[in-house]
């Protein structure tokens, strides 16, 4: 076939169109990511782009175990309590927005480089609320550039960020040695130092003034939206039932938050208490479901104002929650968190981009970055709301670690690291051995030993590394190498590769920046080739642009998970992000051909 001057075999159209259909459906965001890179795979298989073995290796490869295992100790460091050390010493850094957010951002900078970018947001994430609360400064002036810089910090290193661990690999299959641990640090950490000072001095002053972001539950949530006081009738066919009746009836479109009997009152009833004449129910309703109950089950409405206050004691709380992107809610409805939790948790209500939702509660689909506002009691709420991929956000009354591992984690940690350093091991075999240390000396429980494991993201890169190699075999990498410095003809190398670097930059706006770097690596190593150049500083350029997702929400998981919280919209990402890639662009693509010599 032909197009224009380009000629394509049959498997070159194949897999441009596998390719053009994954991007779209990244894109849309309808279908999760790890299912539309199985989709991917599974048609480079069917078409016969990638024989079956080879398509399914992508899973045992050393850049999916490394990315698990980051995960895993990361995790592990957080459960020391090495997190809470640092926390604890930025409390008092608040007297002005700019050392406020400066602290902040680059503290999770550090953090980012050592563990995994997401990690190390979500474990700042509550700090950071606090530290609003407490400076009266609105989170969304904070959010941003601290999910910002934990993406800054995972350039710096090997494992601070996916898209580092693939091109690391990428580039041992190519050349036969892999880049080292501190290979990307002197580029990434000049565009990290740089990027965290534009976001601290400048950036955080583009976000628009009126996002209000969640400054508390009494402003995001109102309570009285929510909940009712019913009183059971005489007569009532619920006396003598057992409260879980009510929720059955209803579809747990009512469910009880407390009840009132006498002078007594119960907060977070169990299901199996028995209702009696004169009962007050607190329920959490809408004004439609309440409507469906009154008369069909004699009850009356006592009162529509209920105070927060009143449904906390010493015992039972509320607490706010963000919905992280690896929780398995994602995509539920609120009848799962009650099926998985039982009575543990009960949900009252969701915020979404800063302001609470007024559908049904039964009816919400949950999403990453969702607040969510929960009544629960305080013991084992850390463990519920961990099991659930949910962060809770201040007021919450919880610890991240217990302070008590914090040299044993970091010793283990470091021994790791040497171990790769010193060409011992491979770094996979490092980090598992840290991991076992880890569960054998109880830094890790080992219940806790694969929660913290983002499964979309292993499946996306085990399914994505068939597409890339499809790519490769098919030469629709060479194909497009040479469409593009056709396109060029006369532009410098380092022309070109800035190119390779803000395509990059593009596509990981739009797609998951593994992904991202997993399709852009072999096109970026087959337009070297073709210039007679050296394949490294254009798998720099890769890393770097995979990483620099600034432009959306969706691009990065840490856009997302600040985006409830502080209340932002798609199209504030922008207003920061843009001046940040092009001063990224400035100073990266200059420092990658003086430390790596086209």
């Amino acid at each position: 076939m032909c197009v224009g001057y380009v000629v394509m075999t049959a498997d070159q159209i194949a897999i441009f169109l596998i390719l053009f259909a994954s991007l779209l459906l990244f894109a849309w965001g309808r279908l999760r990511y790890d299912l539309v890179a199985l989709i991917a795979m599974i048609a480079t298989v069917a078409l016969g782009l990638v024989p079956a073995d080879e398509a399914l290796s992508g899973f045992g490869h050393p850049a999916v175990i490394t990315v698990a295992a980051v995960l895993v100790i990361s995790a592990a460091l957080r459960a020391s309590g090495f997190v809470d050390m640092i926390a604890a010493r930025l409390m008092p850094l608040t007297a002005t927005p700019t050392l406020h957010i400066g602290a902040l951002t680059a503290t999770v900078a550090v953090l980012s480089a050592f563990m995994n970018n997401v990690g190390a947001l979500a474990v700042m994430l509550p700090v950071a609320m606090a530290t609003a609360g407490e400076s009266d400064c609105p989170p969304a002036k904070i959010l941003m550039p601290l999910a910002f810089g934990s993406i800054l910090g995972g350039m710096t290193t090997l494992i601070g960020t996916p898209p580092n661990v693939i091109i690391a690999t990428y580039r041992a299959d190519v050349t036969g040695v892999p880049f080292g641990m501190f290979d990307f640090s002197p580029v990434g950490a000049a565009v990290a130092v740089a990027g965290v000072l534009f976001v601290t001095f400048v950036g955080w002053r583009l976000i628009p003034r009126q996002r209000r972001g969640s400054t508390g539950r009494a402003k995001l949530f109102e309570i009285g939206d929510y909940l009712i006081e019913l009183r059971v009738c005489e007569g009532s066919p619920l006396i003598g039932q057992r409260i879980a009746a009510l929720e059955s009836l209803t579809g747990d479109a009512v469910v009880p938050v407390g009840l009132v009997r006498g002078t007594s009152r119960v907060l977070h009833p169990a299901p199996w208490h028995l209702l009696e004449q004169d009962d007050v129910l607190v329920v959490r309703a809408f004004p439609e479901a309440i409507d469906e109950i009154l008369e069909s089950q004699r009850l009356e409405i006592v009162t529509g104002e209920v105070d927060a206050s009143e449904l906390q004691s010493d015992n039972v709380t509320l607490v706010e929650a963000v919905v992280a992107p690896h929780s398995p809610l994602v995509g539920r409805r609120p009848r799962f968190l009650h099926l998985r939790t039982g009575h543990g948790l009960t949900l009252l209500a969701v915020s979404r981009q800063g302001a609470a939702l007024k559908t049904r509660v039964g009816d919400i689909l949950f999403k990453p970055g969702d607040v969510l506002l929960l009544q629960a009691e305080r013991r084992d709420l850390a463990e519920r709301l961990a099991d659930m991929g949910l962060l809770p956000l201040p007021e919450r009354g919880l610890t991240l670690g217990a302070p008590r591992k914090v040299g044993i984690a970091l010793a283990v940690f470091a021994g790791a690291l040497g171990a790769n350093l010193l060409g011992l091991v491979p770094l996979a075999f490092a980090f598992l051995g840290a991991i076992v240390l880890y569960v054998v000396l109880n830094v890790l429980p080992l219940r806790d030993l694969y929660r913290d494991i983002d499964w979309p993201v292993i499946v996306l890169l085990g399914a994505m590394f068939s597409v890339g190699k499809a790519l490769e075999l098919t030469g629709g990498a060479a194909l497009i190498a040479r469409e593009l410095v056709d396109a060029t003809l006369g532009l410098p190398p380092v022309a070109v590769l800035a190119i390779i670097l803000v395509i990059t930059m593009f596509v990981s706006d739009l797609v998951n920046n593994a992904a991202t770097a997993l399709l852009m690596a072999p096109i970026a190593v087959s337009v070297a080739e073709r210039l007679g150049v050296s394949v490294d500083p254009f798998l720099m350029a890769v890393a770097v642009g995979a990483s620099a997702a600034f432009l959306t929400p969706i691009g990065h998981q840490s856009n997302t998970l600040v985006m409830g919280p502080g209340g932002y919209r798609f199209g504030d990402y922008w207003r920061m992000g843009l001046p940040l890639e092009v001063l990224i662009t400035a100073i990266a693509v200059p420092l990658i051909v003086t430390v790596w010599p086209l």
